[in-house]
């Protein structure tokens, strides 16, 4: 069965996609430059080391389970992984939700340190 990776793909890629399209409304500002920065730089480290990995000859695909599209050495069914994990990853972030951001805020770069370090000490009077 030709195309049988992007068969896959799609099934597992379809959650991913709904989880962020659901959380999307939660993301804070830069987050739609964040997630495609993510995505680029994953799909080009997977490019990169399943290339490498495939002309090492560490595993081979079967040529009628996959599209026959490649990037380099690596088929186009491969860089799902990559993307799905930006798309999950970046929308179970934002579930986090605005409250917890907002103990983090940019206005007070302390805030994040004060917060996993535990109350901090007084300090003595003068």
């Amino acid at each position: 069965m030709t195309g049988t990776y992007l068969l896959v793909d799609a099934v597992f890629l379809a959650p991913c996609v709904i989880v962020q399209a659901v959380l999307w409304r939660r993301r804070p500002p830069g987050h739609a430059r964040a997630l495609v920065l993510a995505t680029l730089g994953l799909i080009l480290l997977t490019v990169v080391f399943d290339s490498l990995m495939i002309a090492g000859g560490l595993f081979t695909y079967a040529p009628e389970r996959i599209s026959g599209i490649r990037i380099g050495l690596a088929p186009v069914e491969d860089l799902a992984y990559p993307l799905a994990a930006a798309l999950l990853g970046t929308a179970l972030w934002n579930l986090r939700g605005p409250a917890d951001r907002a103990r983090r805020s940019p206005a007070d770069p302390g805030s994040a340190a004060r917060s996993s370090a535990g109350p901090r000490p007084e300090e003595p009077r003068r």
